[in-house]
């Protein structure tokens, strides 16, 4: 008796093919459901990795973009409170320019220091408290902005940096003297004035005369010297100076002159580390006046007037 194993071919090719079918459907099926055409490595090995790889470029960029946005948000915060601290320095114009009015009482200008003085404090208020995500934004410290695609090659670092805001940082201090008083910067006054070089020659009287060239050398600052000369012959004091302060030369180097009570006063200019020289032969009068060396300006004092 023999045996023998009876087997459905067609059974089996069409199980086959149902079980190719399913498996194609399932796979189209997660592509349609997920939007995705490769959803795993089966289904594209080589292009699952470039995938992956723009996957993290992209969510590099979408938080480089909020990092920027954040860098804006700073320096918008910093506009905002800066347009503020204008429209307080505009109140603090008008009332030292009110103060400066005589026909104010003293209780009048000292109600507008008070107000000033207020003004300068919320100026330091503004520049300590305004701030960013608690960070304080007037700091003068660089914020870090990142940027990045995700590559080392692809990444930059801008610097986001807002000054110190204070009362000294806009060119005020609070006043230390009388209430009456408005003066925002200490030991500056009303009546200072540029220090300037400056030189006296004494001339016998009024009726003396220079005989010859006026010649002086003025030092720009620069590393340069001008040298000019004027023609003084015959010219008294009042004069001298008036020719002097005239000639075209010698204004453009700041240079002036003046006459009172037989003095002859020549004044340098305000800028420069040099020395005006009166030329050894200018003057000719009945003192016999000497060659006058004017010393160099002094930058300790730049002038100005108080609000």
């Amino acid at each position: 008796m023999s045996l023998s194993v009876l087997n459905n071919i067609a059974a089996i090719y069409a199980q086959n093919n149902l079980n190719q079918t399913q498996s194609s459907l399932q796979n189209t099926l997660t592509q349609l459901s997920s939007g995705s055409r490769i959803n795993s490595g089966s289904d594209d090995a080589a292009g699952l990795s470039i995938a992956n790889g723009l996957g993290a470029n992209i969510a590099a960029l979408t938080q480089s973009s909020q990092n920027a946005a954040d860098g804006i948000g700073v320096l918008q915060t910093a506009d905002g409170a800066l347009s503020q601290v204008t429209n307080l320095l505009n109140r603090a114009v008008t009332l030292s320019t009110q103060a400066a009015n005589t026909d104010l009482t003293t209780g009048q200008v000292s109600s507008a220091n008070q107000e000033y003085q207020n003004i300068l404090s919320e100026i330091g208020n503004i520049g300590a408290t305004t701030n960013f995500n608690s960070n304080n934004v007037f700091s003068g410290v660089a914020k870090q902005i990142f940027i990045s695609d995700g590559t080392a090659s692809g990444s930059n670092t801008f610097s986001d940096v807002v000054g110190v805001l204070s009362k000294s940082s806009v060119g005020l201090t609070a006043a230390t003297g009388a209430a009456s008083t408005l003066t925002p910067s200490t030991g500056t006054t009303s009546s200072a004035t540029p220090t300037v070089s400056t030189a006296t020659v004494t001339l016998g009287s009024a009726t003396d005369t220079v005989t010859g060239n006026i010649s002086l050398s003025i030092a720009t600052g620069t590393g340069t010297t001008v040298t000019h000369s004027i023609n003084g012959s015959g010219l008294a004091g009042g004069a001298l100076a008036a020719a002097i302060t005239a000639d075209a030369t010698f204004a453009a180097e700041g240079i002036t002159a003046s006459y009172a009570g037989s003095v002859l006063t020549i004044k340098g200019p305000t800028t420069g580390n040099g020395t005006v020289v009166i030329n050894t032969n200018a003057f000719v009068t009945s003192t016999g006046s000497a060659p006058v060396t004017l010393s160099a300006p002094s930058t300790g004092s730049t002038g100005g007037s108080s609000v």
